[in-house]
C-alpha cells in the first residue's frame, strides 16, 4: 500500500497514457505465425479518414498532448504550489513513447528516407532525436548520477515542443491550441510574473498560530 501511495502519480499517468493504445490495437493486426508481423486493418477508422491516417492522427495527437502537459507542470506549480517531479517524469516518458510510436508508424509505411523530404517531417525527426536522451534519463538513477546536468539535459524539452508545434502547424491548424497553452506557460515563467503569482499564492496560505 505504501508503494502504491508513493507512486500513485506514475500509476495514474501510465493508465491515462495507455488507454488510447486500445484504439490503435483495434486498427492493427499482430501475428507471430512467421515471426512478428504487423498489418493495418482497413475500414476501422472514423471521421472520413483511412486507417493509416487515423493511426497517424491518434499517435501524433497524444504525443503532443503529453508534451504540452509536461511543459505546463512548472506553471501549475507557480500558480498552485503543487509539484511532483516524478509525475512529470512519467509524463515525459508517455510523451516519448507516443512520439516514438508515431515515428515508427510513419517509417513503417512511408520509409525512413521520406523523413527528409519535407520541412515538417524534418522538424518532427529532430524532435524525436531530442526525446531519445530525455527518455532514457527520465528516472531517479539518472537524476542522482547527472545532478545539475540533468536539468540542463531535460531543458531540451523546450526545443522538442517548439519543433513538434512547427511539425503540426505545417500539417493543420490544431497546433494553435498547443501553442497558446505553451505560450501562456512561458509568460507565467517570466521572473516578474512568476514572483507575483508566488507572492499571491503565499498570502493565501493559512498562518500557523
Amino acid at each position: 500500500m505504501k508503494s502504491i501511495r508513493k507512486n500513485y502519480g506514475w500509476i495514474l499517468v501510465t493508465i491515462l497514457a495507455s488507454l488510447p493504445l486500445l484504439v490503435i490495437f483495434n486498427m492493427i493486426h499482430i501475428s507471430f505465425t512467421d515471426g512478428l508481423s504487423i498489418s493495418i486493418i482497413e475500414k476501422t477508422a472514423t471521421e472520413g479518414k483511412t486507417t493509416l491516417e487515423m493511426l497517424y492522427h491518434v499517435s501524433g495527437e497524444f504525443a503532443i498532448r503529453w508534451m504540452t502537459a509536461v511543459l505546463t507542470c512548472t506553471p501549475f506549480f507557480i500558480l498552485f504550489g503543487v509539484n511532483n517531479l516524478y509525475v512529470r517524469q512519467a509524463m515525459g516518458i508517455a510523451t516519448a513513447v507516443w512520439s516514438f510510436l508515431h515515428f515508427i508508424i510513419f517509417i513503417s509505411t512511408e520509409g525512413f528516407i521520406e523523413t527528409f523530404t519535407q520541412v515538417n517531417y524534418i522538424a518532427g525527426f529532430i524532435a524525436i532525436l531530442i526525446l531519445i536522451p530525455l527518455f532514457f534519463t527520465s528516472n531517479r538513477k539518472s537524476m542522482k548520477r547527472l545532478k545539475a546536468k540533468w536539468k540542463k539535459l531535460q531543458s531540451w524539452a523546450y526545443a522538442a515542443i517548439f519543433l513538434s508545434i512547427l511539425h503540426v502547424a505545417i500539417l493543420d491548424k490544431t497546433w494553435l491550441i498547443y501553442a497558446i497553452i505553451v505560450g501562456i506557460g512561458f509568460v507565467i515563467r517570466i521572473p516578474i510574473i512568476k514572483s507575483y503569482f508566488i507572492k499571491r499564492r503565499n498570502k493565501r496560505k493559512p498562518v500557523n498560530s
